[in-house]
Parts: structure tokens; C-alpha cells; sequence
């Protein structure tokens, strides 16, 4: 066999794997886009909410920070009407309580929070912060 023939066929080769490539990541897009969708199908009711986390600074220092994480969870209970175990904080919300530390969480914090079908509340940050 000559080289120019070995060549041929390894065009030919490569020519279905690089299609198959594309085919790929075109079912992978459209994958993400109807999961896209089911989200927000599934999305029952959401709200956005300022919380207070000024009661978290009534005490120690070292227990600032996590007292403001149940002082979220406390005050999303109440106002989305759930239970505890219906409750799921994101970890961008998290991240944001403990940005400076356990001793200096935030005074308050804008939250979006979804309810889907099955009653699971997801708490993340409002948009633009």
C-alpha cells in the first residue's frame, strides 16, 4: 500500500467520528434545553425575599454565621408555609452568609425562593447580586 491510500482511508476515518461528534453534542444541547423546560414547568410558586439577619448578631461571635443560616431557614419556613424537610438552601446562599467569616455574616440578604410540584422549596440568591 502507498502512503497516499493509507492517507484516504484515514480521512475516511475521521470524517464519521467527527459527525458523530457533532451529533453528540447536539443531543447533549437538547437535552439541556428540555431540562430547561421541566424546570420550569416544575416551578409552582416563587418569591423573592430580604431577610433580616440582624438576629444573628444577638449573641457570641463565633456562632454568628451559622446562626444567620438558621435564621434563614427559620424565616423561609414561616413564610412559604413548609416543612423543614421540604427546604433546600443553595450553596451560593451559603457562600454568601459565611463571605466574611464565621464572626461578621450579613445583615440581610435578598433571596429567590422556588417551590416546584412536589412541595421542595429551593432557596437561592436573587439575580443581579
Amino acid at each position: 500500500m502507498s502512503s497516499e491510500e493509507t492517507e484516504t482511508k484515514e480521512e475516511k476515518r475521521e470524517e464519521p467520528t467527527e459527525k458523530r461528534e457533532e451529533s453528540e453534542k447536539a443531543v447533549e444541547a437538547e437535552k439541556r434545553r428540555e431540562e430547561r423546560k421541566r424546570e420550569k414547568e416544575d416551578i409552582v410558586e416563587e418569591r423573592i425575599y430580604t431577610v433580616p439577619l440582624s438576629r444573628a448578631w444577638i449573641g457570641p461571635r463565633n456562632k454568628r454565621a451559622p446562626r444567620a443560616v438558621r435564621v434563614l431557614r427559620r424565616f423561609i419556613l414561616r413564610h412559604m408555609k413548609i416543612e423543614e424537610e421540604y427546604l433546600r438552601i443553595s450553596n451560593d446562599v451559603n457562600e454568601r452568609i459565611w463571605s466574611r467569616g464565621i464572626q461578621k455574616p450579613p445583615r440581610k440578604i435578598r433571596v429567590r425562593a422556588i417551590k416546584d410540584s412536589e412541595g421542595i422549596v429551593t432557596v437561592r440568591l436573587a439575580e443581579g447580586e
